[in-house]
């Protein structure tokens, strides 16, 4: 059976650790930021992953999610979907025009993830637990990786959330 399982944080939550915990086998580790060498902070926390990682683990950054899901055997641990989607309504100009493009490629994500044959975890950021930003693109964010965990929770077998270090099983 396959096993699909999402993992839902906040911020410091411990999402990413437990995520690489559950994680076992052959591991690909897909990492989904992207790299800003003119942001040494940016640089010090992916240096931080990279340390936790096994050096067994296979490591692939891309933002072609759809891809690596439909190709890579063995489990797949994706790090993080708050990231790729930042990407992604960068790459098609939906943060001031229209959204069609980048939900186009949330639905790729989502079809990947149903046809996903080996094991896989996902890690996002949960939306939704403070004020309404403030800004449109804050709102833009925020609703649209809302509809992704949601529609990710329906596809996965398992999802977690965690809560101060503290893993909640949700599904």
């Amino acid at each position: 059976m396959t096993s699909r399982t999402l993992v839902l944080g906040g911020a410091r939550s411990g999402k990413s650790a437990h995520a690489e915990g559950l994680a076992s086998g052959s591991v690909t580790y897909v990492a989904t930021a992207r790299r800003d060498p003119s942001d040494q902070d940016w640089q010090e926390r992916i240096a931080k992953h990279v340390a936790r990682r096994p050096s067994t683990w296979s490591t692939v950054e891309t933002s072609d999610l759809p891809a690596v899901l439909s190709d890579v055997p063995g489990t797949v641990l994706v790090d993080d979907l708050a990231t790729w989607l930042t990407g992604v309504l960068d790459d098609t100009g939906a943060w001031e025009g229209p959204l069609d493009e980048a939900r186009l490629r949330c639905d790729a994500l989502v079809d990947a993830v149903l046809r996903r044959e080996g094991p896989l975890v996902l890690v996002s950021a949960e939306v939704g637990l403070g004020v309404v930003p403030a800004t449109r693109s804050g709102r833009l964010f925020r609703d649209e990786l809302g509809s992704l965990n949601a529609r990710l929770a329906q596809a996965c077998d398992e999802v977690l959330l965690l809560v101060a270090g503290l893993p909640l099983r949700v599904k």
